[in-house]
């Protein structure tokens, strides 16, 4: 391969979200500073910046969904809420020093290769361009709420907001309230809303699957336990992770095994909810796992109160003072809550990414989008995703993946440092993982049938990793020379 040797290069990260924060921590730790991070909000945090809904928490233990180099010892419950989780990205970005790099209100709106240079030049909306040697999208997936394509939706003349995007100036307290989808947020905020409204009326595609929720507060003493005794700590997360990690197997290897967490969500319905009729409207019609699987206490009650009624009637429009049915009944609301969760098969929308000889990101994704290990596309060199497609979970913590990414792209950079030419993923290395890799998704739960949010309208999963995330560690462990190639004068 072609070497001369380079000095430091200058890096740019896009989101200071995990994966961003993740990524610029790696670099404060090898003792490079020539990096900048774009963020496009006026604070950090991510999707944990950005959902503030009533009961926002996280669906994987604390001890798990944390930096394994930045173990925070007083978590105070066992699944973390949405401000707990935001004070711990503020508190590491402190301790790692990236207050400095960080530029807020930086929206990018395009990121262009210039072949002749070697160097991305990146396009910020409203201010001077910037130019890098490495650039690095860290834009995660959830970050773009999704809307339901209802007709009329604009005409409603309440208030109406997506849960990502909570409205708190708004008081629903004695309201009629319409909630659409039941997602993952839904699942949590609808409990926290449903004892203050009047009445609400939450309309369901279809049902979800929830299980019950191991959560619990910690107290003084173990909070000590932790911070002393740093080995209890460790202990806790393996032990968290081994058990997220057994649920691959039924996921993507053995379905047969999915009967055990159905059997748990069964009894987990039939002792929360009395009413038959309910029970029945709140029993999925697809196999457990093919969409998220979410975890509550308190959901299956707040849907059983007098004031709540589950929907599973088609809506067929929105009006000015309500929603209409298929059955041609119109039900009037004061407020709309759309729980409808992300656009999450778009990577990178609307960001513009030009590689090599101009061709266009999107263009190369037509089809759904794809990368070598989630990380790197062939024909963009040095360009690199902290969270890419294909490295979604559906059943452990992502930050273990984040790190695995992070990991790999730092040992890019060390190759850079040493010389070797830009680095571009050669076209049939990254062909024939992603045929594997859909081959294998398409063995899995995850192909069972259901309309979920991983799979993009060309019916191309290109979210889920749909193996062990140990096995991914193991691939991302460093780059393999042998699957890029060099880009000569």
């Amino acid at each position: 391969m072609l070497q001369t040797r380079r000095p430091t290069p200058q890096i740019v990260i896009v989101g200071a979200g995990f994966g961003g924060l993740a990524m610029a921590i790696a670099l404060v730790r090898a003792g490079i500073r020539s990096f900048t991070i774009l963020e496009r909000a006026s604070t950090l945090g991510g999707t944990w910046r950005d959902n503030t809904y009533p009961g926002a928490a996280c669906d994987v233990p604390s001890h798990l969904y944390s930096f394994s180099f930045a173990p925070k010892h007083d978590w105070t419950r066992a699944y973390s809420q949405q401000p707990e989780i935001l004070g711990y990205l503020q508190a590491c970005a402190k301790r790692y020093g990236l207050g400095d790099h960080i530029r807020y209100d930086a929206d990018v709106v395009a990121a262009t290769y210039d072949d002749g240079r070697e160097r991305w030049r990146i396009d910020v909306a409203g201010s001077d361009p910037i130019e890098a040697d490495i650039f690095i999208s860290a834009c995660g997936q959830l970050n773009r709420p999704a809307y339901p394509a209802i007709p009329g939706r604009e005409s409603f003349a309440g208030d109406a907001f997506h849960s990502a995007r909570w409205r708190h100036d708004v008081d629903l307290r004695g309201k009629r309230v319409a909630v659409i989808g039941t997602g993952a947020s839904a699942v949590q905020f609808v409990p926290e809303i449903a004892p203050l409204v009047s009445s609400l009326s939450l309309f369901q595609r279809s049902a979800a699957y929830v299980i019950p929720k191991a959560d619990r507060q910690y107290g003084r003493l173990e909070q000590l336990a932790f911070r002393f005794v740093p080995f209890w700590q460790r202990l806790s997360r393996v032990q968290k992770y081994v058990t997220h990690e057994t649920r691959v197997l039924a996921f993507a290897y053995f379905k047969a095994l999915t009967a055990l967490p159905r059997t748990s969500f069964r009894k987990h319905l039939q002792k929360q909810v009395a009413d038959e009729h309910l029970r029945k409207a709140l029993e999925p019609g697809y196999a457990i796992g093919c969409k998220r699987v979410m975890i509550s206490n308190d959901y299956f009650p707040a849907l059983a109160r007098e004031n709540v009624e589950v929907i599973s009637e088609k809506i067929e429009r929105i009006t000015a003072t309500g929603i209409v049915t298929a059955d041609g009944r119109e039900r009037p609301f004061d407020a709309i809550v759309y729980g409808t969760g992300f656009d999450a098969t778009h990577f990178l929308v609307p960001m513009r990414v030009s590689g090599r000889e101009g061709r266009d990101l999107h263009d190369v994704w037509r089809g759904g989008a794809h990368a070598y290990l989630g990380i790197v596309v062939p024909g963009f060199p040095n360009f690199f995703m902290i969270y890419g497609p294909n490295t979604n979970l559906g059943h452990n913590s992502i930050i273990y993946m984040l790190e695995s990414q992070v990991r790999y792209v730092m040992s890019a950079i060390a190759a850079y440092e040493r010389g070797i030419a830009p680095l571009e993923v050669r076209a049939d290395v990254e062909r024939a993982f992603n045929d594997r890799l859909q081959k294998r998704i398409g063995k899995s739960v995850w192909a069972a049938g259901c309309d979920s949010w991983y799979i993009g309208e060309n019916g191309v999963n290109a979210n889920n990793w749909p193996e062990f995330t140990f096995e991914y560690r193991r691939r991302t462990r460093a780059i393999d020379l042998a699957d890029f190639e060099p880009i000569r004068a």
